[in-house]
């Protein structure tokens, strides 16, 4: 474990990196970072985003869209907000991102899980034992 460097390049370190719990459980992947200046201006991580909500406007154009309305729509809140990891909880960062907490204590839907949830088990034939 290589602890929290005191710079990071967020494009290389960060975005789109495997999150880790403190099981060394897969919890999602960084989708976006939100970001706090401080008093100079200088940019602090202030938590991971993830989802498809913080995916499709990184990820801009069309399909960044089509993906922002989607997840949109199928969500139950009339205004939804990404999956959000305070930076407080990450105690490393090397080749994945690590938490000292558990994946079930975050209140988070990463897009590999939405996109099984939401999309590939309504396909007919996905995953389903009686199919086979």
């Amino acid at each position: 474990m290589t602890g929290i460097p005191r710079t990071l390049e967020a494009k290389l370190q960060l975005l789109d990196h495997q999150v880790i719990d403190v099981h060394g459980e897969m919890v999602c992947m960084v989708d976006d970072l939100e970001l706090r200046p401080d008093r100079r201006g200088h940019l602090h991580v202030t938590a991971i985003l993830t989802g498809p909500g913080a995916l499709g406007p990184r990820w801009g154009g069309r399909f960044g869209s089509w993906i922002t309305a989607v997840w949109r729509r199928l969500r139950e809140d009339a205004d939804p907000v990404p999956g959000r990891i305070a930076w407080n909880v990450v105690t490393g960062v090397d080749s994945g991102i690590r938490l000292n907490c558990a994946r079930a204590d975050l209140a988070i839907e990463g897009l590999e899980t939405w996109t099984a949830a939401h999309i590939v088990t309504r396909i007919p034939g996905a995953g389903h034992e009686s199919d086979a």
